[in-house]
């Protein structure tokens, strides 16, 4: 699977560790985060990951920021975007089965790195329900 992810300064050890677990597990993953924790604008690391998703059919995104909002409400000015804001289990495994989510956001400042990676397990190996999902998701965007 083709991810792409995208850090700022609060999200550098979450990424690193995030990566390498995903490339274990044989993904391909597009790095478009900060390697520094000098401190970065995440608008700047955070529309290329949604650019690549939009443009980039069955691939999944990663978005990570201090608290997780900034991050989450960049990726959502992209039309084709559903970025989901989690910080546990159940919320990133509703946001694939109910919402169709297609990139997770995750605050790096509120959820240790090991819990980030239990909730990416879960995103990316999650599938969307369809069914009266559908139709809402459809709802989403303006256009």
């Amino acid at each position: 699977m083709k991810i792409a992810i995208g850090n700022d300064h609060a999200g550098v050890e979450h990424k690193n560790e995030i990566i390498l677990f995903l490339e274990l597990k044989k993904n391909e993953v597009i790095n478009f985060g900060t390697d520094s924790e000098e401190s970065v604008d995440y608008p700047d690391h955070i529309h290329p990951v949604s650019n690549y998703i939009s443009n980039t059919p069955n691939s999944l995104g990663i978005i990570i920021c201090g608290s997780g909002n900034g991050a989450a409400m960049t990726a959502n000015k992209n039309q084709n975007i559903r970025a989901a804001l989690c910080w546990n289990n159940e919320l990133s495994r509703l946001s694939r089965e109910h919402n169709n989510a297609n990139i997770i956001s995750i605050p790096a400042r509120f959820v240790s790195v090991e819990e980030a990676i239990k909730m990416v397990k879960i995103f990316i190996s999650t599938k969307f329900e369809g069914g009266r999902h559908q139709n809402r998701v459809k709802k989403i965007p303006c256009n």
